[in-house]
């Protein structure tokens, strides 16, 4: 049995959601703990209820829509991922994984397929980390950040916190964080880079997740005015931070498969007649490798340092965020092939180069992501585009493959 999900009703629900927080150039803002979040989720709560799912909602504000099933004692299978957006975002970052698993509860509905196993459909808070740092809600869901300690993070322009934005949005919930047995997590995304649609295929089977560095930088050195005082005399935080940003940009394209940015620059006194004193700024380091990432790491902290010495700046680095190198559960992977083999569309392996919950959910429970191409590889922009088709055969593979494994014809016990 190869079971078709319904194209047009998935793209009318994507297009619905799309309506909440749309933007003027056709994109959308619905970053976390903000009005259009909270709509977005109730908009989905709504339409879960409709399909006959039970809704739960844990203390970090996570949303659970479960589908029952012949014997709801066995441990569940989630598909899920975000309806967060970046403040310039997209119609399908996330979303797609989201109303995808929706679609995935509804067309079981209609094909009358009781699984074994419960079905469940999830969205994670703050994925996007424009506020706060990315993924925590599946972060917390897994025990990799505390859940006091994330409830406790505060913005820091404007004070509140992630208990207070909770609770201001309407999604504190009270259920326990992961107090039932899940067997395995499936993501469904957008591929968020080009390499699908160069090479004219339809279906990514996402073998592993790219390894992640995220660093916090500040360089202090001396304000001065930018007239009288001489170049060899400067202690420049900005041209400081623009040799470490070089560094990067460097490291990243000395290594096969690697990445690097520094994608946020604060300077003080931000002033154009004023030598800068200090300047903070983001450093990102990405390799599917653990031993080169460390290499790039080691690299990097050395460079930066030797830069900071000889401009005679103080360094402050800080580790943001540091997501290893992880390869997806072969039993799931096994299973996604099949389904992109018999949905009959081209199809290869690939890894992630981004960061999604499944980089959490990973480290914890059998997880695996697919992918489907978006136009120019494009993404955290208003001009993300996918094409029906492609999201409906991503749908496809994910609902063949969802359904396999809560029906028992999928091992997930022997790798």
């Amino acid at each position: 049995m190869y079971l078709k999900t319904n194209s047009d009703r998935l793209w009318q629900s994507l297009m619905e959601m799309a309506r909440i927080g749309a933007t003027e150039n056709g994109g959308c803002n619905r970053v976390a703990f903000s009005e259009a979040d909270r709509e977005g989720r109730e908009l989905f709560i709504s339409w879960c209820k409709s399909a006959g799912c039970t809704v739960s909602i844990d203390r970090f504000g996570n949303i659970f829509a479960r589908r029952a099933a012949k014997n709801n004692h066995l441990p569940a299978i989630i598909m899920g991922s975000h309806l967060d957006t970046q403040p310039t975002g997209g119609k399908f970052d996330g979303v797609y994984g989201v109303l995808a698993g929706l679609e995935v509860i509804r067309t079981l509905n209609d094909e009358n397929v009781e699984t074994e196993a419960p079905l469940e459909v999830a969205v994670w808070t703050n994925e996007e980390g424009c506020i706060f740092k990315p993924m925590l809600g599946s972060a917390v869901f897994t025990g990799l950040v505390p859940l006091d300690e994330a409830l406790a993070m505060r913005d820091e322009k404007e004070g509140w916190s992630i208990q207070e934005g909770l609770e201001r949005t309407g999604f504190a919930g009270s259920m326990p964080i992961y107090n039932y047995p899940v067997a395995g997590y499936f993501e469904l995304h957008i591929e968020q880079g080009p390499i699908l649609e160069a090479n004219n295929k339809v279906i990514g089977v996402v073998t592993a997740a790219q390894g992640q560095r995220w660093y916090d930088l500040e360089l202090d050195g001396q304000e001065a005015h930018a007239g009288p005082t001489p170049m060899e005399t400067r202690r420049d935080a900005m041209m400081g931070a623009a040799r470490i940003i070089l560094e990067i940009d460097r490291i990243g394209r000395s290594h096969a498969n690697a990445r690097g940015t520094s994608g946020r620059v604060n300077v003080y006194p931000n002033s154009p007649n004023t030598i800068p004193g200090r300047v903070e700024f983001s450093g990102d380091l990405r390799h599917p490798d653990k031993s080169v990432l460390a290499q790039m790491d080691a690299e990097f902290r050395a460079s930066a340092q030797q830069i900071a010495s000889e401009m005679e700046l103080n360094l402050k680095l800080s580790d943001r965020t540091y997501l290893p190198p992880l390869p997806f559960h072969p039993a799931l992977i096994e299973t996604v092939r099949r389904y992109a083999i018999e949905e009959g569309e081209p199809w290869q392996d690939i890894y992630t180069g981004a960061g999604h919950d499944a980089c959490q959910m990973g480290q914890v429970l059998p997880t695996t992501m697919i992918f489907v191409p978006c136009e120019n590889g494009i993404s955290h922009n208003e001009a993300e585009n996918a094409k029906q088709e492609d999201l409906h055969a991503g749908c496809n593979v994910l609902c063949n493959s969802v359904r396999a494994v809560a029906c028992g014809e999928v091992d997930l016990t022997s790798h």
